[in-house]
């Protein structure tokens, strides 16, 4: 029940955010890294089983953890411990995290989104939420929501076009009838127009807390090319996380 136990599980199972915490100053790993682990949970709990119902309950589980996370099970859990402590310290919104979980009964079946709206309600609920969910911990104002949640839509947007063909080999339809990687991309590059137009009133220390969308800009472009697997150079991967991180704009 640590920090050192989150940052184990993020680095396996989601590396590209865990390199975005490496990027960020060693203050602000114990409040991201428990946030990222969480969501892998319950980004990974439709997935680990044929079974709809374990999977509804898996993630049910997790919706009882946040209601209560004070309880023994929430204590005695190795992420969920952690992030009862970000809860309690830094008064995360619990609806925010309850719908991000919520948003995941998505993945357990295999219907399309309700059309581009369900889509882009689910890429708000998920990644918005959790880069809100994070700026928020790093100490973000209200004030800063709307610029927080349009960056985290496109980060959203980003990684799932680049999911697409993935999530289409394993049966599902991620995108709605009438909706195309491009106007996906597209949308996503509108959200991030909008968040660079109001990053002023996003304080500087929050930055850390979008490191995790340094390649979206990159990924959202290839995807209205046409690129059908949007994928940056590793060179290029590595020194657009190095120029956020140094230069703090995003």
């Amino acid at each position: 029940m640590s920090v050192a136990a989150c940052a184990e599980l993020v680095s396996r199972g989601d590396p590209d955010r865990f390199r975005a915490v490496l990027a960020a100053p060693a203050g602000a790993r114990a409040q991201l890294l428990p946030l990222y682990a969480f969501n892998l949970e319950v980004a990974r709990a439709p997935w680990v089983t044929q079974e709809p119902l374990i999977a509804e309950m898996r993630l049910q589980w997790w919706r009882d953890v946040v209601e209560n996370a004070a309880s023994g099970a929430a204590r005695a859990h190795e992420v969920a411990g952690p992030l009862h402590d970000l809860i309690r310290d830094f008064g995360l919104p619990v609806a925010v995290l309850d719908r991000l979980i919520a948003a995941r009964r998505w993945d357990i079946h295999r219907e399309p989104h309700d059309g581009a709206e369900g889509l882009s309600a689910y890429l708000e609920d998920t990644g918005a939420g959790l880069m809100w969910l994070a700026a928020r911990a790093l100490g973000a104002p209200e004030a800063a929501e709307a610029a927080v949640r349009a960056y985290g839509w496109a980060t959203a947007a980003a990684m799932y076009v680049r999911a697409v063909p993935e999530l289409e080999a394993r049966g599902r339809q991620p995108l709605p009838e009438r909706v195309g990687a491009r106007d996906l991309a597209r949308k996503g590059l509108e959200k991030l127009a909008e968040a660079r137009r109001a990053r002023k009133v996003v304080p500087k220390g929050v930055a850390p807390a979008l490191l995790a969308g340094w390649q979206a800009e990159g990924l959202l472009r290839q995807a209205v090319g046409g690129r059908s697997s949007p994928a940056l150079p590793e060179a290029q991967k590595r020194w657009g996380l190095l120029w956020q991180a140094l230069s703090g704009r995003w």
